[in-house]
């Protein structure tokens, strides 16, 4: 097979988001794991991207003709403080494959760019490894979610605390735009008072993701519309698997709606809405309980970067950007209840909502897993009397009384998730150079409605000698 089709839309399209550059020549190059099923979803050979030739394509040192490797510029809030300049510090947008549906091929860790802002811009096998197994976990269970093509190892040794093994990740997503790509859009607007660049972005991102909102009175507002709805969609799938991201900011937003950068993330184990795991967020502004109200931040954020679109006076745009934004939460939370009805297997009514919260305020009291709890659950439903902790006693009494669908409730919660302390011992192991649990983990993972026998271990929670679990950005 050839080298794939990529196009350079977005850098033609956008010259004043998009630094040309080129990745960093690996010392020796190595693939450790490939994604073949998204690979045949992408139409791409898996054994082509496995040749010396794929290779050079997974690291953005041979690229189709056509394209042209971009360091996109970008702006964003981070942990509330809004920078006026960002980019991909270590990433570099191939191009776009073209198929039914558009999508970005990327790369993570590929060297230092014009906004590395002093860094070195290269990435290490345990961090890239990481993205892997989580955006593929993510994926397997119905999250949407930027994926991972392959990671290869560069051969190269990169300085943090110590020396590590290098590698860069190749990233499939819808696009890679983000609220901060309008953020720095919208800036330069009203620097110069020209709205073309940001009419253009806009337009842009509604052909990509929204192409229904081009036949609607006002195009801008439909497109606010349909990410609003989105991210209302996202958050409440996140809430419903326990995931944390870790790092909200704004230009970790996609416009599209997909998952993207799993920095400091991980999965919830003991339900507490206060759950934080990042090493930086001191404050708990990106905690689990808090992510529906940083997202609707994020969405305010930006709605004010599209006002100028929106109507022919800012008091008019501004009227209409707040009413768009109060239904943010009152969607959310209905798919969020939605969610929750199906996962204890009832039917909606005012005694199943108290019902599900008087559950979810014993989980919190007694620091019971979120994800086990729910098997169990229908365990106890089908008669298993012993398999929810006795402080549920009463509270089971009365569930069972409503009649819930045992089956459904298997069929929407996860018997696997990526447990902390797997994800860590596989890679561990995968710095070592044995891959083999990260191949197990995967295999697990993706797989994750299905209880299968000899798998008890991959369906515990962490065991007391884990200790409370921390993580960090992998920069």
């Amino acid at each position: 097979m050839a080298s794939p089709i990529l196009t350079a839309d977005f850098a033609r399209q956008f010259p004043e988001l998009a630094q040309p550059w080129q990745a960093a020549t690996p010392p020796q190059p190595e693939l450790l794991v490939l994604n073949e099923s998204l690979a045949a979803e992408l139409g791409l050979d898996p054994a082509w991207l496995k040749s010396p030739d794929g290779l050079k394509l997974l690291t953005g040192n041979d690229v189709p003709d056509g394209a042209i490797p971009v360091a996109q510029a970008y702006a964003g809030h981070q942990f509330g403080n809004y920078v006026p300049l960002l980019g991909d510090g270590r990433a570099l947008l191939l191009g776009e494959l073209d198929g039914e549906h558009r999508h970005d091929i990327h790369l993570k860790g590929s060297g230092p760019t014009p906004f590395a802002r002093g860094g070195d811009g290269l990435a290490v096998v345990g961090p890239m490894l990481r993205e892997y197994v989580i955006s593929e976990a993510m994926h397997a269970l119905g999250i949407p979610t930027t994926r991972s093509l392959a990671v290869v190892a560069t051969g190269a040794q990169v300085q943090r605390e110590t020396p590590l093994p290098g590698a860069v990740l190749t990233r499939i997503a819808a696009s890679h735009l983000r609220v901060g790509s309008f953020q720095l859009v919208a800036q330069q607007a009203r620097a110069t008072g020209d709205l073309g660049l940001l009419r253009r972005l806009a337009d842009y991102a509604i052909a990509r993701h929204y192409p229904d909102a081009v036949h609607a009175e006002n195009p801008y507002l439909a497109m606010l519309q349909g990410v609003l709805e989105a991210q209302a969609s996202l958050i409440a799938k996140w809430m419903h698997v326990g995931f944390v991201h870790g790092v909200m900011n704004t230009d970790n937003m996609s416009i599209s709606g997909e998952t993207i950068d799993y920095g400091p993330c991980a999965f919830m184990e003991a339900y507490d809405p206060a759950t934080v795991f990042s090493s930086i967020d001191y404050a708990g502004r990106y905690a689990y309980g808090n992510q529906p109200l940083v997202a609707q931040w994020n969405l305010a954020r930006f709605a004010e970067t599209i006002l100028p679109l929106l109507a022919a006076t800012e008091e008019l745009a501004l009227s209409v950007a707040v009413e768009t934004l109060e239904g943010f939460m009152p969607r959310y939370h209905g798919l969020w209840s939605a969610g929750m009805l199906a996962k204890f297997g009832l039917s909606a009514s005012v005694e199943a909502a108290a019902l599900i919260d008087q559950a979810l305020a014993l989980m919190t009291d007694n620091q019971v897993d979120y994800t086990s709890f729910f098997r169990q659950l229908a365990a106890a439903g089908r008669g298993d009397v012993d398999a929810l902790p006795a402080v549920f006693g009463d509270w089971l009494q009365r569930w069972r009384a409503m009649r819930p669908d045992v089956d459904a409730m298997d069929r929407v919660n996860p018997v696997y998730i990526a447990r902390n302390h797997l994800v860590e011992q596989a890679l561990t192991s995968a710095m070592r150079g044995d891959l083999a649990p990260v191949e197990k983990l995967l295999g697990v993972i993706t797989d994750p409605y299905r209880e299968r026998d000899g798998l008890e271990a991959y369906a515990a929670p962490a065991p007391p000698e884990f200790g409370a679990y921390r993580t960090f950005c992998g920069t």
